[in-house]
């Protein structure tokens, strides 16, 4: 506490106005400034700070571990009239990590109820974090001061940029981790880390509620008369109306009070609290299969026969209120030895080295993930399937397990599928590539990505063996698949709270969803909402929903099309699913939500608030500087060459008065920043030294002078943003325009005859094509509401029909032209 006011104390004597760069201020200057600011401020009081992101010491971590566990039942409240928590949290897997971490930022006492706290953050399948779609999802998550992004740096031996040829909007950071750092790493952010947040070792058996048709939550959302939503559009105070106590009071049965769980002794206990989040992953009623063989639980522990128990009781209280369960599956693929792989038979697939980071701050001070530091990367390998393969994969279908969902097929994940369902669906492929990915630095457990398929063991190894590189292989572990309840997300707001028990939140792959990312995407905000919920119900007050909107986050997008479509299938997040994806690239996530986060109680670390105001007065003054330097069309073309300007006819006598900006010049195709800003310099240095020679007198000219500055480059920590923010002004204008016409259009109909097929649809993918051609939607706002269709897509497929539609109307006018001749 001492600590905690000295380190307050200290940063309110520099007013953080003081962090907001000068126009006048080198870059290079402006970032030395910053760091030495926030180092001399934050260093007395946080001396651990630096060291915290370096590879964590065991020892130490085990010991601060069981102390902080022992400690967590008596930190709960003794008052009788206060609950034991403000926020109770179950799950200690992707979504309850930063549920729990999100809801203690916001001050709110949170307890996170796992049944073993050495299990939180495990990496139950893949041990890598990021890729397309879902690296946006860890940058916005840690704009918003998540904690999934922070241990994916810590733990990281492999780092790619997904999509680096093309545009940055759909680029994708993505990273292999070390399991074990990666697990540490994550336990040390939930243990040692936000002070109001304590953990419980238990098994939690069921809900304490209070029934009753209508009956007031304990602790209430507001709606749209809310302060906060005074300046909002009509769109986002819908969604807060929605979201709030009063609009679902007609649907409400009941309301949240607390947990029933068995502590490891079997004693059997009532945790209290305000709001709960159920982060339960795959343990719902799950069942575990390998080949025909079926047995219940969430996952098998890493390393172990043994297997962690499933939820029931949770599951039959869910059913009891009504709730729209399913069914989804999921599969891991078998862990190889990597003594028995023949690495040169595989192509190498080397780390990038620097490392684009997950953490903003990070990336903003220039700081390299640690492993990337101490020089510990390692190399991922690709092989690939064949013929001989797939024939084994289909002979033994039979050997597959028979699963509840799907008549006995499984509904697994689209976009991940099983080996089998790969040959199967696509039988004209002779290969598909997997992966070889070393689970980390002190094992030689390799993870064949894209190979899961949960054969009977021997028959495991059979299709492995078919592969190159493989042909030795042994199987440390068989892979295996899981099928678990889901909770359709249609009975949500946008708040993940459940509109039918009041002050219940949801979050992860209890909601339909797919993937580590987009669960700490769902922690993030059922976290924040609970949390906020509930501080505020403990000071006799009510809270404003913390919501982001399609156009604000990718988060946003994702929590739409889950709680307005709802899924039928596991979601995973694509750049493709999100229609203003051209402003919510991964660059910019902190430029987007950090001041959201710190406006509603999530963001409270002032190095991260100071280092956002840096870099957004280092972006604006170098495009302002960008926009005010302006050389003739032909002397741009002299000095970059004919491609910068567009072709030769940048030498048409014309153009030799046309002048332009380097900020126009940048926006051009295929210009980069750096090539403008080395003109830039190159100009700018010769009229320094024009300058010079005048005053120093060695050369002819009777004029004032005024001295020149010199742009330097464009620090790593916001080149990205600039020449995105530049080359993609023009496309966000007219992203809008294209949403705000599609939003007025949604009324209008399809003709029946529409023919869905990629001849006439293009652009549209296989799974859009095949739900249109099962519901056939007889209106834009139909379409609109199927899961899976992208709005791009419907803006696609909208100007598809009106083309179609004035073609039909052209030809009737000419028939009725040649009929009156």
């Amino acid at each position: 506490g001492l600590l905690a006011a000295a380190a307050a104390a200290a940063v309110s004597a520099v007013p953080i106005q003081a962090f907001a760069p000068s126009s006048r201020t080198s870059i290079s200057t402006r970032v030395l400034r910053h760091q030495r600011r926030t180092a001399t401020m934050i260093r007395p009081f946080l001396s651990s700070a630096a060291a915290s992101r370096r590879l964590l010491s065991r020892p130490s971590l085990i010991s601060s571990r069981s102390s902080r566990s022992e400690r967590s039942l008596s930190m709960m409240s003794t008052d009788a009239d206060t609950p034991d928590y403000d926020v109770i949290v179950i799950g200690g897997g992707h979504a309850g990590c930063d549920a729990a971490t999100a809801s203690a930022r916001t001050g709110a006492r949170t307890a996170l109820v796992t049944q073993r706290i050495d299990t939180v953050g495990e990496l139950s399948c893949n041990p890598s974090i990021g890729g397309i779609g879902k690296g946006h999802l860890v940058k916005e998550v840690d704009a918003l001061g998540g904690v999934i992004g922070e241990a994916a740096d810590r733990a990281g031996i492999h780092f790619r940029m997904l999509n680096r040829r093309k545009g940055p909007a759909v680029r994708g950071p993505r990273a292999q981790m070390d399991r074990d750092l990666y697990k540490d790493a994550m336990q040390d952010l939930i243990l040692n880390g936000e002070k109001t947040l304590s953990t419980v070792e238990a098994s939690v058996e069921d809900l304490l509620l209070d029934e009753g048709d209508g009956i007031d939550v304990l602790a209430p959302l507001l709606g749209a008369d809310a302060v906060e939503f005074a300046d909002k559009n009509d769109a986002e105070k819908k969604m807060a109306d929605m979201a709030s106590a009063a609009a679902n009071k007609d649907n409400r049965k009941a309301r949240i009070r607390g947990v029933v769980v068995t502590l490891p002794d079997g004693t059997r206990k009532e945790i209290t609290s305000r709001t709960v989040v159920i982060t339960t992953g795959t343990f719902l009623r799950g069942v575990l299969m390998i080949g025909k063989e079926r047995y219940s639980g969430g996952r098998h522990l890493r390393d172990s026969e043994e297997v962690e128990p499933p939820s029931v009781g949770l599951a039959k209280t869910l059913e009891r209120f009504g709730f729209p369960l399913g069914r989804l599956k999921t599969g891991t693929p078998p862990r190889l030895d990597g003594t028995t792989i023949d690495w040169d038979a595989c192509a190498i697939q080397p780390s990038e080295d620097p490392a684009v980071p997950f953490s903003h701050l990070r990336q903003f001070s220039g700081e390299q993930p640690p492993l990337v530091d101490a020089g510990t990367l390692i190399n991922c390998y690709k092989s690939c399937t064949n013929e001989e393969t797939h024939k084994l994969v289909m002979d033994y279908a039979h050997l597959l397990p028979e699963y509840d969902g799907k008549d006995g097929k499984g509904n697994g994940p689209r976009y991940c599928p099983s080996i089998y369902k790969k040959v199967e669906r696509f039988p004209e492929r002779t290969g598909h590539n997997s992966f070889l990915e070393p689970e980390g630095l002190s094992t030689n457990i390799v993870y064949p990505n894209g190979m899961s398929g949960p054969y009977p063991e021997d028959i495991q190894l059979k299709i492995m063996r078919t592969m190159v590189g493989l042909e030795k292989v042994e199987i440390i572990r068989p892979g295996y698949d899981v099928e678990y309840d889901f909770v359709n997300p249609q009975c949500l707001t946008h708040c993940l709270e459940t509109k039918t028990i009041g002050g219940l939140y949801l979050a992860g792959q209890i909601c339909g969803t797919t993937g580590y990312e987009e669960a700490a995407a769902q922690g993030v905000i059922a976290g924040a909402n609970a949390g906020r919920a509930a501080a505020a119900a403990s000071r006799g007050e009510a809270a404003a929903p913390f919501m982001l909107g399609r156009d604000e986050a990718y988060i946003g997008v994702l929590i739409d099309d889950l709680v307005t479509r709802g899924t039928n299938e596991p979601y995973r997040m694509f750049t493709s699913r999100a229609e203003y994806r051209i402003s919510l690239r991964a660059d910019n996530a902190d430029l987007r939500l950090t001041q959201k986060g710190v406006d509603a109680g999530l963001v409270t670390d002032l190095e991260r608030i100071a280092a956002l105001e840096a870099r957004e007065g280092m972006i604006e003054d170098r495009i302002d500087e960008l926009r005010k330097f302006r050389l003739h069309v032909t002397k741009w073309a002299a000095r970059g060459g004919n491609d910068l300007m567009g072709g030769a006819s940048a030498h048409d006598p014309k153009k030799q008065h046309e002048v332009k900006s380097a900020e126009e010049v940048l926006g051009m195709p295929h210009v980069t920043l750096s090539a403008v800003e080395s003109i830039v310099r190159d100009v700018q240095t010769e009229q320094q030294k024009a300058a010079t020679d005048i005053m120093s007198g060695q050369a002819d000219g009777d004029i004032e002078t005024e001295e020149v500055s010199i742009m330097e480059p464009s620090p790593t920590s916001i080149y990205d943003t600039v020449e995105a923010s530049v080359k993609y002004k023009s496309y966000v204008r007219r992203q809008h325009k294209d949403m705000a016409s599609w939003r007025k259009a949604q009324g209008a109909r399809i003709p029946p005859d529409v023919v869905y097929d990629h001849g006439a649809l293009p652009t549209l993918s296989s799974e859009e094509l095949e739900k249109l051609n099962l519901v056939r939607p007889a209106t834009f706002a139909d379409a609109s509401q199927i899961s899976g269709i992208t709005p791009q897509s419907l803006v696609y497929l909208y100007h598809h029909v009106q083309a179609r539609n004035k073609k039909r109307d052209r030809d009737k006018m000419q028939s009725i032209s040649i009929a009156g001749k």
